[in-house]
């Protein structure tokens, strides 16, 4: 008997969000990542709504108590090798309700080429630096079943914060992810000091 291992999606910390990226594909972050892994994304955008945002998030953002209100996006996303597909990981994603309205952040599941990150930029927020925590943990019942884990296996949550060129925090996404089916790969340069 031969158990066929499932392949891990790789996320590639920085260059997932580089703009040679996003403009020498049009895809994603997640697309671009699984497309040069050899596996088959898919994206399923199940809600888009005007909320007002966890404290959490208001603080991240750096949103005032009188314009707390975001545009919620969540997404499931899925990774095939060919022979199977299965649920890797949800993301759901903040923007400040006055860089989403009247855009396609605030109504849309398909954002077009260069996707999320394309349409930030279009709005004066180029991405230039993230901030990621990461944890692991159990996961809540719901997100079990819906990532269709097998009984005690944990899930990495990853926390993102998208800077922009003026150093202002102008997304928030919070990634559940499998944890045997996701892995992270992150490569920072370290800059020396003299002290």
């Amino acid at each position: 008997m031969f158990v066929r291992e499932r392949r891990k999606a790789l996320r590639f910390g920085a260059d997932r969000y580089s703009r040679r990226l996003r403009e020498g594909t049009g895809l994603s972050p997640y697309r671009a990542e699984l497309a040069k892994q050899g596996l088959i994304p898919r994206v399923d955008c199940v809600s888009i709504e005007r909320v007002i945002a966890p404290t959490e998030i208001i603080e991240r953002l750096g949103l005032s108590a009188e314009a707390p209100d975001v545009v919620r996006r969540e997404n499931w996303y899925y990774a095939s090798d060919g022979a199977s597909e299965h649920p890797v990981q949800v993301g759901v994603t903040y923007v400040p309700w006055r860089i989403a309205e009247g855009t396609p952040l605030a109504t849309s599941a398909n954002l077009g080429r260069g996707s999320l990150y394309a349409r930030f930029e279009e709005r004066g927020h180029r991405i230039t630096r993230s901030r990621e925590e990461v944890s692991a943990r159990m996961p809540s019942p719901e997100e079990a079943r819906g990532l269709m884990l097998p009984t005690g296996v944990p899930v990495l949550e990853v926390l993102h914060t998208g800077f922009d060129q003026a150093g202002r925090p102008f997304e928030v996404t919070r990634f559940v992810m499998r944890a045997d089916l996701a892995a992270l790969d992150y490569d920072m340069a370290v800059e020396e000091s003299d002290d």
